[in-house]
């Protein structure tokens, strides 16, 4: 839609593979937002499924740009920020489907306070839980989405600042992304938002939630919950993403918590008949830590270590994924 109207233009970016059953009700939700101008903006990575040539047969007016292979979310939502021109990027998972007046409340506060970089939505699932109302860290480095699968009872019904957003369902500002650079396309999938909401509190961003800016999400839809694709990729990019980005202070105040929930996954899956994939993932995790040492020297800390490890909250137990 490129309607007039005096608020910013806001490029929504959907990112997907393989996931034509989701996309009816994804776009027709996106059509019926109350919120404009927008420009809604397809990457589809590799499908084979025929989700190109639905979504050109029955949403003519979306921008579809089609990689070569599957390059996750990170590397089909940085495509689709590539080719946006908005001035507000909205991450949106091909299996969400969102509230007429989603993107309208989502906007409110990035347009009244220039100091937000980052808008988080209320996601809840099909049956009524909460799926997330933003990002938590823990001592150990484990970020969880808050509220996960707790019943939605009006606990999370008031706006306030969170550590960051689940990609899912973000509004991310271009200038802040400008800064701080877009996803890091070495996630592949998972992590690849909490990378980038942890650069964007360093460099001094704020990250608001918005309750009344509400999406459904299947969660999982397309990679699989508690999948071996999933579990590889969770297990994989949690070091990468501390080594990345903690403070020197933060990680070695928190290194027995670390060192023990990454022991403690071994043995986990390994219980749960997942050993090979938990290996794999741990070995290749150690194989890209120097890659992540060399790119924490890129990231711009611009607030304390204090700042920062007032976001960590308690250890988490562990969850089956």
């Amino acid at each position: 839609m490129s309607g007039k109207g005096s608020h910013p233009l806001i490029s929504i970016v959907v990112v997907n593979y393989n996931g034509i059953q989701f996309l009816k009700n994804c776009f027709s939700s996106i059509y019926q937002q109350k919120y404009t101008p927008y420009e809604v903006i397809l990457v589809d990575n590799a499908s084979i499924d025929g989700s190109v040539e639905y979504v050109q047969k029955k949403f003519p007016d979306v921008k579809i740009f089609v990689q070569s292979s599957n390059s996750g979310f990170a590397g089909g939502a940085n495509a689709g920020i590539r080719q946006a021109k908005g001035e507000y990027i909205l991450t949106l998972n091909n299996d969400t489907v969102a509230w007429p007046e989603f993107i309208e409340e989502l906007s409110f506060p990035m347009i009244s306070d220039p100091d937000v970089g980052m808008c988080a939505s209320k996601m809840v699932l099909p049956d009524g839980r909460i799926n997330s109302t933003g990002i938590c860290i823990s001592k150990s480095g484990e970020p969880w989405d808050r509220g996960r699968g707790e019943l939605n009872d009006g606990q999370f019904d008031t706006p306030g600042e969170v550590f960051g957003p689940c990609a899912g369902a973000a509004l991310y500002r271009r200038s802040m992304l400008e800064e701080i650079g877009l996803f890091d396309e070495d996630f592949f999938l998972y992590f690849e938002d909490v990378d980038l909401a942890f650069r964007a509190q360093l460099s001094g961003w704020k990250c608001m939630y918005v309750p009344k800016a509400c999406v459904v999400h299947v969660h999982g839809g397309t990679a699989g919950f508690k999948s071996h694709i999933s579990l590889y990729y969770v297990n994989r990019n949690l070091v990468w993403y501390i080594v990345k980005n903690f403070p020197a202070r933060t990680f070695f105040r928190y290194f027995p918590w670390i060192v023990l929930r990454n022991t403690a996954d071994i043995f986990y899956y390994t219980c749960n008949g997942m050993f090979f994939t938990i290996i794999r993932a741990k070995k290749d995790m150690l194989r890209g830590i120097p890659k992540m040492i060399k790119k924490r020297k890129q990231i711009k800390k611009k607030v304390s270590d204090k700042s920062i490890e007032n976001w960590i909250l308690q250890w988490r137990p562990i969850r089956s994924r």
